[in-house]
């Protein structure tokens, strides 16, 4: 008997993608903000109390990093007061809560990661601040939650599927459009195609509870990334010293490094690859090989 999984934020790219591949394994509640405002946590508890379902995949919420800094408590409002009215739904429905957690929990780190999940959390932006503070209380409430810590999510847009900002997007605009754009110097993080987290998310459910990292391993900076990109879509040299420009200063104070360890999903037969192979299976698979 097929399961029943709500899934907030359905429209977000995540959660579209992997119900664009999972569509036929799970009865689906897909839940948008025309179902409930995520500003007002009280409107998210009635309508998850009207809902039945077995599963609850979290995706919702405001992850602009600027915006968040901006606007702290109304972030706050949306992403850990709505996420506890999810939780208080998922404990009286006796309901798996998988939920979406992020890199940005170590982006205060003054170590080098690669992170392990039982590293202890350290975070400067309000968004990461904000997940951390509801990775707590999932601890604190549930028996009974996965707890997914995503990298940087890559991919291109298809048949409904309208992917967020990355760093394959984000070469192919400033070389489409011939705009030079500037790429992090000072930082390493994991970027990971999408496609291996939503081929892959029935066996996510299955997984124990507890926290676990989402990423493909990467060795090189954000420009060193931006560069690689622009070579395998051919670009020139010339090119690339035009468009592809090295962020020199930001993080200039305090190099960041917060990528993510993923030997303990792998150990569960849940496989992710490296940063050269996915870039070249996104342009493999959009055909701009």
């Amino acid at each position: 008997m097929k399961k029943t999984i709500l899934v907030t934020g359905a429209n977000g790219y995540l959660a579209s993608y992997i119900y664009h591949e999972n569509k036929d394994a799970f009865n689906w509640i897909r839940m948008t903000r025309k179902d409930a405002d995520f500003t007002n946590p009280d409107a998210v508890a009635d309508f998850l109390a009207k809902q039945s379902f077995d599963i609850c995949y979290h995706t919702a919420a405001n992850a602009t990093t600027a915006w968040c800094n901006e606007n702290p408590e109304l972030a706050h409002k949306i992403n850990v007061e709505s996420t506890q009215k999810i939780i208080e739904a998922c404990k009286a429905k006796n309901a798996l809560l998988i939920f979406s957690g992020t890199e940005q929990s170590f982006n205060g780190k003054v170590e080098h990661g690669p992170f392990k999940e039982d590293e202890p959390v350290s975070a400067v932006t309000v968004y990461g601040q904000h997940k951390s503070e509801c990775e707590a209380l999932i601890h604190e409430q549930l028996d009974n939650a996965i707890i997914l810590r995503y990298s940087w999510q890559m991919g291109l847009s298809f048949d409904g599927v309208k992917a967020s900002p990355s760093i394959v997007k984000n070469v192919m605009n400033a070389l489409l459009h011939q705009q030079p754009t500037k790429f992090t110097c000072n930082e390493k993080r994991c970027m990971t195609y999408a496609k291996h987290l939503a081929k892959q998310f029935q066996q996510i459910t299955e997984l124990p509870a507890g926290t676990y990292h989402v990423a493909s391993t990467n060795e090189y900076t954000t420009y060193e990334a931006a560069c690689f990109v622009a070579k395998e879509l051919g670009a020139s040299q010339e090119a690339i010293d035009t468009y592809i420009l090295p962020n020199k200063e930001r993080y200039s104070d305090r190099f960041r490094d917060y990528r993510l360890d993923n030997t303990k999903i792998q150990q569960y037969g849940i496989h992710f690859g490296t940063f050269e192979s996915d870039v070249k299976e996104i342009l493999k698979d959009f055909n701009w090989m």
